[in-house]
């Protein structure tokens, strides 16, 4: 039986704990705040509660295989899943408005053609299919494997773009936004498509074609609700963790992984105490001052990922007034001028015009009664630095930003308001650690490997990169594939390939 020290309880470093319990192992969480779940928090307030982190789940298989892989309970025997549908509802500047059905390629093309225009649904369907192709291409070296010494073979990307002929010279989609541009040809096709990459931190400009797998996957796989709020989960992996016999300590802030004879050997809690371990697993982001020499990037020598990476702004509304029958779970209230709101979240500004999510659940878990109801808004947004978020007059601004846009998902939205909590950068990076509030964006192929994250074996034996600043990244999908990995390459050995 090995001795496993586990740093942060989120829940891709939880899915390797509860893992690695199930292989016999005697698994420690140490945990710097007073509860597990790292971004998949929850707020209260008078009967009413919110998800602080994210609001839907997707690709759900990876959570059915934890479960599945350790105890007889399933999830759904742990907790409610409902599909949402429609998926979404989306806002476009020109007045536009489409309900995209979950999980019905056919269907979203039809409800394209009706609000776009004929031909709509037939390029947005044809961007998926190419979408499948790239998906089919790196999904396992991208998802379902360690990251591969010869990881510069994901430095190509996988997206089979179109070749654009113009005069003398062919030209192919590299980024999103060329996508949007020259495939989809549509305003209103291009904001739905850079929408995606947003959502997730990525600047549609600059992010790799193959970022197409984003709406694949949500297309695809569909779109999932937890009753009683997504931080449900959370508590349902705690507590498989918990039934595994997986100790946590909470309020237990490491400083640092001790290294003995050139391996790590345990790691050294604020105040000295040093709890010894035969592996230490790093649920956070790793930083060259957690461990000995800095060693902290992956041994296939992919870089900790440097400069600003996007965090997320949240307003709770507490509303009066019931949910009206034919609201949408989800709203995007898209940009006036997404040319200027990239310009501004990845310059390190606050954007004037905010692409807005509206999240409306009809769950009776989330409000005191049925003539009240719980609204989430949400929009990527530049880091705490770069931006003060602590600073009153700023956070009042934009949150009057967000309301005012999503006052076009919600009727009489601003009247209608009893109480509003806001959230920013500045409180996820008090409450989890992470610099600037920053949120993890999953990994990508293309572009040189610049969208990799570390791997998950690191130069240090012994230690393991887990979570969504690790491979394949960040999203709930992705962070509890991080975690199968670990517990495979702790469990089988560095030549652990993945499960087939």
């Amino acid at each position: 039986m090995a001795r496993i020290a586990v740093i942060g309880a989120g829940t891709g470093a939880m899915a390797a704990a509860a893992r690695l319990a199930v292989a016999g192992n005697k698994v420690t969480v140490y945990e710097r705040s007073a509860s597990y779940g790292g971004s998949v928090g929850r707020h209260e307030h008078e009967g009413f509660v919110f998800d602080t982190g994210p609001g839907l789940l997707h690709l759900p298989a990876v959570q059915r295989d934890l479960f599945v892989k350790t105890g007889k309970e399933s999830l759904e025997q742990c907790v409610t899943l409902t599909q949402v549908d429609p998926a979404g509802r989306h806002l476009f500047a020109d007045g536009t408005a489409v309900s995209l059905p979950n999980a019905s390629r056919a269907g979203v093309a039809s409800a394209l053609d009706a609000a776009l225009g004929a031909g709509a649904g037939e390029r947005w369907t044809g961007f998926l299919e190419r979408a499948r192709d790239a998906w089919d291409r790196s999904r396992r070296p991208l998802l379902e494997e360690p990251l591969r010494a010869d990881h510069q073979v994901l430095g190509r990307d996988p997206y089979p773009a179109l070749k654009q002929r113009r005069l003398l010279r062919t030209r192919q989609a590299a980024t999103v936004a060329e996508i949007g541009a020259w495939e989809l040809a549509d305003a209103r096709l291009a904001a739905l498509l850079d929408g995606y990459a947003l959502s997730y931190g990525l600047d549609p400009r600059t992010a790799p074609a193959s970022a197409a797998l984003l709406p694949y996957m949500e297309q695809t796989f569909g779109s999932w609700y937890v009753l009683g709020g997504m931080r449900e989960l959370a508590r349902a992996v705690y507590e498989r963790c918990v039934a595994r016999r997986v100790e946590f300590v909470f309020g237990a802030e490491v400083v640092r992984v001790v290294e003995k004879d050139g391996r790590a050997a345990g790691v050294e809690l604020t105040g000295g105490e040093v709890a010894e371990a035969d592996r230490v697993v790093l649920g956070v982001r790793p930083h060259a001052g957690l461990v000995p020499g800095g060693q902290v990037w992956g041994a296939d020598d992919v870089p900790v990922r440097a400069g600003s990476v996007p965090g997320r702004f949240v307003v709770l509304l507490s509303l009066r007034g019931a949910r009206e029958a034919d609201a949408v779970h989800r709203t995007v209230v898209h940009s006036a001028d997404g040319a200027a709101e990239q310009e501004a979240v990845f310059g390190g500004r606050v954007a004037a015009h905010p692409t807005v999510t509206v999240l409306r659940p009809d769950d009776p878990a989330t409000r005191p009664d049925e003539a009240h109801e719980a609204v989430t808004l949400t929009a990527t947004v530049a880091p705490q630095g770069p931006v003060d978020w602590t600073d009153p007059a700023v956070r009042q601004r934009f949150a009057d930003a967000l309301v005012e846009r999503a006052g076009a998902a919600v009727p009489g939205l601003r009247e209608r308001i009893l109480h509003t909590e806001i959230r920013t950068p500045a409180e996820t990076e008090a409450e989890t650690g992470a610099e600037g509030g920053a949120v993890p964006p999953p990994a990508l192929a293309g572009a040189q490997g610049a969208y990799l994250h570390p791997g998950n074996l690191t130069r240090l034996p012994g230690l393991y990169l887990a979570g969504g600043w690790s491979h394949p990244g960040g999203g709930l999908a992705h962070a509890g594939m991080s975690g199968t990995l670990v517990a495979g390459l702790v469990v089988e050995g560095d030549g652990f390939r993945g499960s087939r």
